[in-house]
C-alpha cells in the first residue's frame, strides 16, 4: 500500500524575496515623497497668497477712500450709509445686524476699542469695507471677548479676515507718530499698517506664522529683503539679541542692519506691512 506523501512548504519559501522587498520599499519611498512634495506645494501656494491678499486689501482701502473720502473705520458719517448698531451707544455698541456700524471720530487714525466685545475702529475697518462691497464676507466690527489687550482682540473670520496661510489672519490699524518699538518689533513710523500673524487671543495677531526663510522670501519679492526696514517689517515673539528671538539677527529694535535668521527652520515670524494706508 502506497502512502501519499504530504508536501510541506519550507518557511523560507513563504518569505518575501529581496526583489519583492525592494519593490515595496521603492513604493513606500514614492508615497512618502509624494506626500512631502504635496505639502511643499500647499505651503508654497499659501505663501504666494500673502501678496495677493495684501494687494487686495490695499486696493480695497484706496477704493473706499475714493468713494467715501475717509479711511474705513474712521469714517464720521458711516451710520448715515449703513445704520447704527442696535445695542448700546456708539462708539462702544455691542451688537448689530445687517450692515449696521458705528461712526469713527475722523481723527485720521484707526485704533482699537476701549473694552472687549465692543465696537472698535480697527474692526469697523473691515465691516465697513465689506458693507461697501469691497471685500467678501461679513465682519462683526467688535473686538474679541477675550481679555488680553482689551478692545484689540482679533478673531479670524469673525471680526477680521483669515489668511490662506495656516492658522494666520490679518488685522489693520493706523496710529500716527513714531513708535519706539519693543523687544519683538522694530522702532519706526509705521502709520497705517496691516499685521499678518497667528491668532493671539484677546490681542493683535502677533503669534508667529512664518519661518524666517519664508518671510524673507516674501520680503524679497515685495520689498528690500531686510526684516527691519522698508514696507514689510518682521516681528518675533522673543526678545532682540536673545536666543528666543530667532526671526532676525538684530540685537535691538533699532538694529536695522540685522538680517533674517535663514538657518533657523522654526516658525518664528509675524509680518507688519507698514505705511500701507
Amino acid at each position: 500500500m502506497q502512502i501519499a506523501s504530504k508536501h510541506v512548504t519550507s518557511p523560507a519559501k513563504l518569505a518575501f524575496s529581496l526583489v519583492e522587498l525592494s519593490i515595496v520599499l521603492v513604493i513606500l519611498g514614492l508615497l512618502v515623497g509624494g506626500v512631502l512634495s504635496g505639502q511643499s506645494l500647499i505651503r508654497a501656494a499659501q505663501l504666494r497668497s500673502v501678496t495677493t491678499e495684501y494687494s487686495r486689501y490695499i486696493t480695497a482701502v484706496q477704493s473706499f477712500r475714493d468713494k467715501y473720502f475717509s479711511i474705513p473705520g474712521d469714517m464720521i458719517n458711516a451710520e448715515s450709509f449703513w445704520g447704527t448698531m442696535s445695542t448700546g451707544a456708539c462708539p462702544n455698541a455691542t451688537a448689530g445686524t445687517g450692515t449696521q456700524t458705528c461712526n469713527g471720530n475722523g481723527d485720521g487714525q484707526v485704533l482699537w476699542g476701549s473694552a472687549v466685545s465692543t465696537s472698535a475702529e480697527m474692526f469697523q475697518f473691515w465691516r465697513q469695507m465689506a458693507n461697501a462691497g469691497l471685500l467678501e464676507g461679513s465682519y462683526s466690527g467688535l473686538a474679541d471677548s477675550t481679555v488680553s489687550f482689551p478692545g484689540a482682540g482679533s478673531d479670524f473670520g469673525v471680526n477680521a479676515p483669515a489668511s490662506k496661510v495656516s492658522n494666520a489672519g490679518w488685522t489693520a490699524y493706523k496710529q500716527a507718530g513714531y513708535s519706539a518699538g519693543d523687544g519683538a518689533i522694530y522702532a519706526g513710523t509705521f502709520e497705517g499698517r496691516f499685521i499678518l500673524g497667528g491668532e493671539f487671543p484677546g490681542n493683535f495677531p502677533l503669534n508667529s506664522a512664518f519661518k524666517p526663510e519664508e518671510l524673507w522670501n516674501i520680503d524679497t519679492k515685495l520689498d528690500d529683503g531686510k526684516p527691519g526696514t522698508g514696507k514689510l517689517i518682521a516681528r518675533d515673539n522673543g526678545t532682540f539679541g536673545s536666543p528666543s528671538n530667532t526671526c532676525a539677527t538684530s540685537t535691538a529694535q533699532t538694529d536695522f542692519a540685522g538680517l533674517y535668521s535663514l538657518s533657523n527652520t522654526s516658525v518664528r515670524c509675524a509680518a507688519y506691512f507698514v505705511n500701507a494706508f
